[in-house]
């Protein structure tokens, strides 16, 4: 590691520097639209003094001094305002964690793999009206000192390519559905094999038919069936953000609720730091952009909420243990709060007999879009979904509309899968984009559906 021996400026202070490369390429119907590439590098400095924070950051070698001095002004600057005495806790860590990455595609590799993947759909399925495939990789190389003495480097590396099929149903209108392929590490740890793709895209074609002759869900309180995708993304985006400590100062509606039932008892929910069951999960964190160990936080433990994750600021505040949560995208980026890898923990039903118990109601599989706000209301959109009648599945729906309150929904799981899932494809929102990961079992709960 190459570290710079800096002043120790204000109460406590950080440096690092941040490597990120990124890259995109854009094919459709067989026409390379996009081939583009960023690669950003930067350093920063942050220091805290009298309970405000000064942060500095420079695109061309700066220098640990210059940046901390810039930033300790920075934070003087705002003691115009008052000032306190809270003190930060003072653990530090020091290691050096990379993500081992086969070798990767080139471009031109890449190009040839997009190019043979549209071929193979246009020459297997007669009724496509569009092929749109996207690859994606991504780099964060992090080198972290601290007053505390941490001493870090970390890399996270991900590869994903998004393959959307679009026919046109029976009213001529188009209809479109997407499968993902992701992972951590580079494109050449990828299965991107073409027996693998065409299986994908056999699963992926066979939905879309289905969904050419969909009808309309029933709208109201419905009971559901939720795929582990649309699981894990009601973890994260309804209840995980609310267990944000920064949040949870802002006025989250979990403040006041540590300790009470928020959930059925099936549900128990974590925000893992590196590793599941003995594996490194997908956004391995051993430590965070401020130099803190990381270590997992149950958020809800047998339907009890129990934990918040936290910064070095908000673990003081909150009078709590340090989580290593704080995490900064791009070298410009002051760390946030930002969860890891975020999931419900498998339970011991079986998914057909979820679906079996179910007289009538609606399986839910993917989505493409969502919000939620701190008062866990949230609204996801439904992309693929089918009918259950009497405990079979029927006919697939509409594009539709999910919602509610994150809280009365867990509270009314009453069936939650032994499957675990993960998968790291898009970004967490939050003043900044992150990568993260997202996983889970499926639920069966109550929920409201749009439609007609």
């Amino acid at each position: 590691m190459s570290f710079e021996n800096f002043t120790r400026a204000g109460e406590y202070n950080e440096f690092r520097q941040h490597e990120l490369r990124k890259r995109r390429l854009v094919m459709i119907d067989g026409n390379l639209m996009a081939n583009d590439s960023t690669h950003l590098v930067g350093q920063s400095a942050r220091v805290y003094q009298k309970g405000y924070w000064g942060f500095a950051s420079a695109s061309e070698p700066a220098g640990a001094d210059k940046l901390g001095n810039t930033a300790l002004a920075n934070a003087r600057a705002m003691q115009l305002f008052g000032g306190s005495s809270l003190s930060l806790p003072t653990v530090g860590h020091q290691g050096e964690h990379g993500t081992a990455c086969q070798p990767n595609w080139s471009s031109k590799e890449l190009i040839d793999w997009l190019k043979t993947v549209n071929e193979l759909a246009r020459s297997r399925y007669d009724k496509l009206a569009s092929v749109k495939l996207v690859a994606m990789d991504e780099y964060h190389d992090k080198h972290i000192q601290n007053s505390a003495g941490a001493r870090v480097y970390n890399n996270i590396s991900r590869a994903l390519t998004y393959m959307m099929l679009t026919v046109k149903d029976r009213d001529d209108k188009p209809v479109e559905l997407m499968q993902i392929i992701s992972g951590k590490g580079s494109f050449g740890d990828l299965d991107l094999s073409l027996s693998a793709v065409e299986k994908q895209l056999d699963e992926l074609h066979r939905h879309l038919m289905d969904k050419r002759e969909a009808v309309h869900a029933q709208g109201g309180l419905q009971t559901v069936v939720l795929a582990p995708d649309l699981a894990g993304i009601l973890a994260h985006e309804a209840m995980g953000h609310p267990c944000e400590a920064d949040l949870v100062l802002g006025g989250a509606v979990t403040g006041d609720m540590r300790g009470q039932r928020i959930a059925s008892d099936l549900v128990t929910m974590v925000d893992f730091a590196h590793s599941y069951n003995g594996e490194e999960l997908l956004m391995p964190v051993y430590a965070d952009d401020e130099g803190t160990p990381a270590r997992d936080v149950t958020l809800i433990k047998d339907g009890i909420l129990t934990d918040f994750m936290h910064n070095r600021e908000t673990s003081s505040r909150f009078g709590d243990q340090v989580t290593g949560n704080a995490r900064a995208y791009a070298p410009d980026d002051e760390p946030l709060i930002r969860m890891r890898n975020t999931a419900i923990l498998p339970g011991t039903s079986k998914l057909e007999e979820m679906i079996a118990g179910v007289e009538d109601g609606y399986y839910l599989m993917k989505t493409g879009n969502g919000q939620a706000d701190t008062t866990t209301e949230f609204m996801f959109g439904v992309n693929l979904g089918y009918e259950i009648k009497n405990g079979k599945l029927g006919r697939a729906i509409k594009d539709t509309t999910l919602s509610g309150s994150a809280i009365k929904m867990l509270q009314s799981v009453d069936a939650v899968s032994s499957d675990m899932c993960w998968e790291s494809a898009g970004y967490c929102g939050k003043k900044q984009p992150m990568v993260v990961s997202m996983g889970g079992p499926a639920l069966r709960a109550k929920a409201q559906l749009g439609g007609e």
